[in-house]
């Protein structure tokens, strides 16, 4: 590498960033406040090994905690390194050890055509497992058993060791559910997200052939958002840098949010201790956000103990205030956000998809999307129902997996009466129950039935004991026959076209096309879309591209479902979810005590530092505007309660904030400050009259149209704060809608237009 290509790498890093990056031997230590362009130092840092000391790309590993950010590192690594950037290993920890596993994991009995069971997959094995033990699923809750058994996996420990930690009976009944849940998945020849994990390092630990291939194939290793790691994956990290010892971290104890995921902050915070002569550079410079943006971060951040002290600074400008709001109750704030969303699309440059509305828990989403849908407010809701979560979906993917490993029990059980075939519940417990008594998976069971003369059976060949009458076993071979035959097609067919196949001899396309369901077009839409994704594969036959497509749908995140698109949209996503990503405009709603910090961490210290983090998390990712909001009283959970403004409020210095008056008024609504023009003090109480700013756009019985929902007539147009909701009555299935004058462009379809009249004041209170 020249002296001018290596200037040109390293030209535009700030200093402490050039230090990170031209760090070569030995451990380091990156702490990356929020903004501080901790990717670039990353694959610039990558590019320097290769470029200037000479490390191959194949050496260096990089992981990360989503397939986005593992996708946004490979695209700059692309521009950087060119064809050589395919050669480093840059994906998430699991998909790292699925690959580890899948080449290397016949060491410790894994086939490498293993399955990794999904959310669903795991919470239906821990059923069937309870049911196994005798274990009463109202008394122990199958979500709650399965928490505990994966907190237990990510500290690496077996049943026997969890036993040794035992402290009361319900740790002995995880025990005994743990030890079956695993028997059933051996017997699926699969492996849950921790299993990923934890057998990678009993690889490690079992085969020091193995380990001694990963520490010369990774020279490098570098782990992104180091303060998200679990004891599994800082193992895993330990064990691989364990020769070299070339381990650089990056992260943030700060930004630790994921506890509840068994992300563990003390990992970072001993980083120097494991590693004795750790390099450690701060990152300090903010690029993202306005002066008083981060400087409120940063004095709220302050206040917790465990953390490393960084003085965090931005050469940004200063930029707006902070606004602080508060309304009655969830839905006039709601309310109020969307009012301030209309005026600064109006007023300033912004555009819909600027705008972030953020909160604590998923619950809060509601007076929020029903605001948007009264008012025609496009939206996407981050952490719905996800694609890869879909009915359709999961149906089509449980049938591609059984032609990767027919033995995967949890996805027979899925579709071996999907669609409908005759097979019954009945029928389905009892080829479990028969299997189990014969202990064999289900699909050897079916073999038996058939007759088929298959070795892994065992020599057990007498149908004569199976609880299946003639019918029965009739439909119980036929489903056997139809995956026989799906999968004796791998080798010849594609992906789109095997897909295709399973969709047309499965039945299940023909079952949605005569089906009278309303959602059954979108779902054949959700099919006809997984088919595109499948085309990413094609020029291989399906034989060998069916595993790696099922890996890659199966680590899917929720991050990984947003797209960057140019259509227009609010976007609704949880303060855990939106770590990571940056919006111009942000707004945290329900900053109360009891919500933002969360009730259960009260009275627990270590957790309202988290919950202090979480707060940090959410106004970091804006980078111009910044609003706090919170609601005087909120039903949450049950009945309306009023809660108090969230203790962090009081870290934010007064001079960069200012509180804005709960009722938009006058001229264009939005949030307002004290003294600005039509402005009222911020109070809860006011019931004085709402006056609107010009005449009402539309009367009732007027002709319009909508770019969705096409023609309709105006049945009621009233005015709210800063607006007028406009009632219509459309053609068709679209029916009555009411809609935001502001943001529904609705357009008159009479001619000539019809009169307008000045509306009277509203001396009704205002309505949340």
């Amino acid at each position: 590498m020249t002296q001018q290509a290596r200037d040109a790498l390293l030209d535009g890093l700030n200093p402490a960033q050039r230090q990170a990056v031209e760090h070569v031997d030995g451990p380091l230590l990156i702490v990356a406040g929020p903004g501080s362009g901790k990717t670039r130092v990353i694959t610039h840092r990558i590019a320097y090994l290769n470029r200037h000391v000479g490390i191959g790309p194949g050496r260096i590993g990089a992981v990360t905690f989503t397939n986005r950010a593992a996708k946004e590192m490979r695209t700059r690594l692309e521009h950087l390194l060119g064809d050589r950037a395919r050669y480093v290993s840059a994906g998430t920890f699991h998909s790292l050890c699925a690959q580890i596993l899948r080449r290397d994991g016949k060491a410790i009995g894994l086939p490498p055509e293993f399955v990794i069971m999904d959310d669903d997959d795991q919470l239906g094995l821990i059923k069937r497992a309870m049911v196994i033990c005798e274990v009463d699923p109202k008394k122990f809750p199958p979500r709650s058993i399965l928490s505990a058994i994966s907190s237990a996996k990510s500290q690496l420990l077996t049943p026997e060791g969890l036993a040794q930690r035992a402290t009361g009976y319900y740790d002995e009944v995880v025990r005994r559910i743990f030890i079956e849940y695993q028997t059933l998945m051996s017997r699926s020849r699969g492996v849950d997200f921790d299993d990923l994990l934890s057998r990678t390092i009993e690889l490690f630990r079992e085969s020091p052939e193995a380990l001694a291939k990963y520490q010369e194939r990774f020279i490098h290793l570098m782990v992104d958002e180091f303060q998200d790691t679990n004891v599994a994956q800082y193992e895993i990290a330990k064990q691989i840098a364990g020769k070299y010892r070339n381990l650089a971290v990056v992260g943030d104890p700060d930004q630790s949010i994921y506890s509840w995921r068994n992300a563990d902050i003390r990992n970072i915070l001993s980083f120097q201790k494991d590693f004795p002569g750790t390099v450690v550079v701060n990152l300090s410079q903010n690029y993202r956000s306005t002066s008083n943006i981060l400087n409120a971060s940063r004095k709220l951040i302050s206040a917790n103990r465990h953390r490393l002290e960084q003085d965090l600074f931005t050469d940004n400008e200063e930029g707006a205030k902070i606004i602080i709001a508060e309304a009655y109750n969830e839905d006039e704030e709601a309310q109020l956000v969307l009012q301030e969303v209309e005026r600064l699309t109006r007023e300033e440059d912004f555009k819909l998809r600027d705008f972030v509305v953020t909160y604590r828990v998923n619950a809060q989403s509601r007076a929020l999307e029903e605001a948007c849908l009264r008012y025609g407010v496009p939206y996407k809701l981050v952490g719905g129902t996800r694609f890869y979560q879909r009915r359709e979906v999961k149906d089509l993917v449980a049938y591609l997996r059984l032609l990767q490993d027919p033995y995967d029990e949890p996805s027979l059980i899925r579709v071996i009466n999907v669609p409908v075939r005759g097979i019954g519940k009945r029928s389905i417990d009892d080829l479990i129950a028969w299997a189990g008594s014969l202990s064999i998976p289900a699909y050897a069971a079916l073999q038996l039935l058939a007759g088929d003369g298959t070795e892994a059976l065992d020599g057990a060949r007498d149908t004569d004991t199976s609880p299946f009458s003639p019918r029965q076993r009739h439909q119980l071979v036929g489903f056997l026959k139809l995956i026989n035959d799906l999968q004796a097609c791998l080798p010849d067919m594609e992906l789109p076209e095997l897909i295709d196949e399973v969709l047309t001899r499965s039945g299940y396309r023909r079952s949605l096309l005569d089906s009278e369901e309303p959602d059954a077009e979108d779902r054949l839409d959700n099919l006809r879309e997984f088919r595109g994704v499948s085309a990413d594969w094609v020029g291989m036959p399906s034989s060998e591209s069916l595993q790696p497509f099922l890996e890659n749908a199966a680590l899917v995140s929720e991050q990984d479902a947003i797209v960057e698109d140019e259509q227009q949209y609010l976007t609704l996503i949880t303060l855990h979810q939106i770590k990571g990503l940056e919006y111009p405009v942000v707004f945290i709603t329900g900053v109360e005590d009891g919500v933002l910090p969360h009730t259960r961490s009260l009275d627990d210290p270590d957790q309202l530092e988290e919950e202090r983090r979480i707060a940090y998390v959410g106004m970091t990712r804006a980078r111009k505007r910044l609003y706090l909001l919170r609601s005087f009283r909120r039903r949450l959970f049950g009945a309306p309660t009023g809660n108090p403004p969230s203790r962090f409020l009081r870290d934010i210095p007064e001079e960069l904030v200012e509180a804005a008056a709960t009722r938009a008024r006058a001229t264009g609504g939005g949030l307002r400050a004290p003294g600005s023009p039509g402005a009222t003090p911020a109070s809860i109480v006011d019931d004085g009259p709402i006056v609107q700013a010009g005449p009402p756009p539309f009367r009732a019985g007027d002709k319009v149209s909508h770019a969705s929902f096409g023609q309709g007539i105006v049945v009621n147009c009233l005015a709210k704060p800063g607006d007028y909701e406009i009632t219509v009555a459309f053609k068709g299935q679209s029916g009555i809608k009411r809609l935001l004058h502001s943001f529904a462009k609705l357009e008159s379809a009479q001619t000539p237009p019809s009169p307008k009249v000045v509306a009277e004041p509203i001396s009704e209170p205002f309505e949340g």
